[in-house]
């Protein structure tokens, strides 16, 4: 498997390359994307890729949870998390190994 990790910087090279932004474009408008998505996740919206996935905040309840070393109980918070469910195109892109 590899170990390679996309960043912002991989992102924003490939917009120069493939769009032809200069670089210093590329990135205010990768910063710009990732700014957008993650405002709206913020106000609690979903933000739906189409042939990539879905991105959704979900409240979380509070409940009692367990300790698994010494068995004793704690409570859980509420809180929110961000969860991402791959949309079926995808599923298959990834099963299959296809790059493009």
């Amino acid at each position: 498997m590899a170990e390679k990790t996309l960043t912002r910087m991989d992102l924003a090279e490939a917009v120069h390359s493939e769009v032809g932004l200069s670089r210093n474009d590329s990135a205010d408008l990768v910063e710009a994307v990732l700014r957008h998505i993650s405002d709206a996740l913020v106000d609690g919206e979903t933000v739906k890729i189409s042939s990539f996935g879905t991105f959704s905040v979900r409240e979380k309840s509070a409940r009692i949870g367990r300790n698994p070393k010494t068995g004793e109980e704690v409570p859980i918070h509420p809180r929110r998390v961000l969860s991402f469910r791959a949309s079926h195109l995808m599923k298959e892109r990834v099963a299959a190994g296809n790059r493009r």
